[in-house]
């Protein structure tokens, strides 16, 4: 058997792209959130029957987490170029309800939360 490394990167990219195009349609009528099978169109992934529930300390933890993430994100927005703001608020407006397609109310929340931290970032670097 032998291998014809010419086009594996090809193949390769080919296969990134076509992912990348799938998760990209998602956000068009879904907010983002994809199928557990990614070609079955099923809906959302439904919790694994061994997975037990989350504790009340798993929980907290995981707010903590998020707080964390939040304020790191901030501080490298507070960094970053006005370019880069710019691009993160033409995703808001692109993930926001458009026309012809469903509202998710997630979405809308994602949407307004990444203006936000655009915002609280702005704040943080003095303006």
């Amino acid at each position: 058997m032998t291998f014809d490394s010419t086009n594996a990167p090809d193949r390769r990219a080919d296969s990134s792209q076509r992912l990348r195009d799938r998760a990209l349609a998602r956000w068009e009528n879904e907010g983002g959130a994809g199928p557990a099978d990614p070609d079955s169109g099923s809906g959302l992934r439904k919790p694994r029957a061994d997975s037990p529930p989350l504790s009340n300390a798993e929980l907290v933890q995981l707010q903590v987490r998020v707080i964390a993430l939040e304020n790191l994100v901030i501080a490298l927005l507070a960094q970053a170029g006005e370019q880069q703001l710019e691009a993160i608020r033409d995703m808001a407006a692109y993930i926001l309800p458009r026309r012809d397609f469903t509202p998710h109310r997630l979405t809308i929340h994602a949407a307004a939360e990444m203006i936000s931290l655009v915002g609280r970032a702005n704040r943080f670097r003095g303006r």
